[in-house]
C-alpha cells in the first residue's frame, strides 16, 4: 500500500478547530489522528469525548485515536460512540492486552498496540497476528513538538520482520518527530502510517506539506 499520513490535532488551533479539520479533509490526508492523554500515564492533559465528538462531526476521514490513558478498557465503549474508527492502546498501560484488543474488534473498531521508544519490539511476539496497527512512538509521548529518537529505524526494521514472521497484516504507524526531513527515510524502512503534528499546523502551507508528505 501507499503509505498514509495521520494529522495530530493535538496540534491544531483549538479556537478554530472546525476550519483546520475542514483543511484536512480537502486535503491528501488520510486520517485524523487524536492523542487522548490523562495526566497520570503521560505528564499533560489533552482533551476527550466533547473534542472527538466534535471531530467527528466535521471530519471525512477515519479517526485514528491513540489513547495515552491508564486502564483504556473502562471507556472503548464511549470512545466508540464519540466516533473513534481505530483505538490504540499503549502496551504499557494495558494488563491484559489480549483482552483489550479483542474488545476493541468486537466493537467493530480497528485495534493497535503502542509501544514507547524504550519498550522491545519482542514483547509483541505473542499477539501480533491479532492486531492491525502497531503504533511506534519515536518521542516520549506527553506532549508534541519533541526531537524524532534515531533507534526508531531500528525498531521499525525488527517490527517489520516479526510481521512478516509472523504473517500479521499489522501496519507500522509512527508518531513523535516526523516531518519533511525523516517522512522518506521512515517510508523506506517500512512505516506504512506517519503522524505528523507541528511539522504540519506550524508550517506556512499545510495543505502543501501534507503533500509533499504524502508524495515522497
Amino acid at each position: 500500500m501507499t503509505h498514509l499520513i495521520a494529522p495530530s490535532l493535538l496540534s491544531a488551533d483549538f479556537a478554530n478547530l472546525e476550519r483546520d479539520i475542514t483543511m484536512i479533509n480537502h486535503s491528501k490526508a488520510d486520517w485524523f489522528h487524536l492523542d487522548i492523554m490523562d495526566g497520570t500515564f503521560v505528564p499533560n492533559i489533552s482533551f476527550g469525548f466533547p473534542i472527538i465528538k466534535a471531530v467527528k462531526k466535521y471530519a471525512q476521514k477515519p479517526l485514528d485515536v491513540h489513547l495515552m490513558i491508564v486502564d483504556p478498557d473502562r471507556y472503548f465503549e464511549q470512545f466508540k460512540s464519540a466516533g473513534a474508527d481505530i483505538i490504540s492502546v499503549h502496551y504499557e498501560a494495558v494488563t491484559h492486552l489480549n483482552r483489550s484488543v479483542q474488545k476493541i474488534k468486537s466493537m467493530g473498531m480497528k485495534a493497535g498496540v503502542v509501544l514507547n521508544p524504550h519498550t522491545n519490539i519482542i514483547l509483541l511476539e505473542d499477539i501480533i497476528s491479532d492486531l492491525d496497527l502497531v503504533l511506534l512512538m519515536s518521542v516520549n509521548p506527553g506532549y508534541g513538538g519533541q526531537q524524532f529518537i534515531e533507534n526508531t529505524y531500528s525498531k521499525i526494521d525488527k517490527l517489520k520482520n516479526l510481521i512478516i514472521q509472523k504473517d500479521s497484516k499489522a501496519v507500522i504507524e509512527i508518531d513523535g518527530g516526523v516531518d519533511i526531513s525523516n517522512a522518506k527515510a521512515l517510508v523506506n524502512t517500512g512505516a506504512e502510517v506517519l503522524v505528523a503534528g507541528s511539522a504540519i499546523f506550524k508550517s506556512e502551507n499545510p495543505i502543501k506539506t501534507i503533500e509533499i508528505l504524502k508524495d515522497i
